[in-house]
């Protein structure tokens, strides 16, 4: 029996269809969020093997328009786990089908907890940093949890108060 190492990261593509356009005739940011969430999810469940849910999505940014037509390409990285949970780098890029560019239209990093056959959460293979870049977007997923907490917290103190 071979061992085979799991997939840090994947790449899907797709043509953005005319049923997903907003009023502005431009690819709607509920359908790039669906995307982003299913390409969150591959790049999760390949790299650990495991189910996983979404419980954050975080930094989302927009950058540019989708046009119907276009090919949608979202490439999903792993960029750092934690004991049940995987972060996941997600950048959208869209461009012409008869052209190999790309131009970037968003990023965003979501996280998921891994979930055993039991439905509760699961231990995560770990992912350790091997390049310049790779501490830097662990860098980038630690600082944005630490805004996580940080957001949480207060929003608990606000509602404390009010209520």
């Amino acid at each position: 029996m071979t061992s085979v190492e799991p997939q840090r990261g994947i790449t899907l593509r797709f043509l953005a269809e005319p049923t997903d356009v907003n009023f502005g005739g431009k690819v709607h940011g509920g359908a790039v969020m669906k995307w982003i969430d299913q390409a969150g999810y591959t790049c999760a469940a390949g790299w650990n093997g495991t189910y996983c849910v979404t419980v954050y999505l975080g930094g989302l940014h927009f950058l540019g328009p989708i046009r119907v037509g276009e090919l949608v390409e979202l490439r999903a990285l792993v960029i750092r786990t934690g004991r049940t949970s995987l972060d996941i780098a997600i950048d959208v890029y869209a461009g012409d089908p008869k052209s190999p560019e790309r131009r970037r239209t968003g990023h965003c990093v979501v996280v998921f907890v891994a979930i055993g056959p039991d439905g509760r959460p699961t231990g995560v293979r770990p992912w350790r940093p091997e390049s310049e870049l790779d501490l830097a977007l662990e860098g980038y997923a630690v600082r944005l949890a630490g805004l996580r907490k940080q957001m949480d917290a207060e929003m608990e103190e606000r509602l404390k108060a009010s209520g």
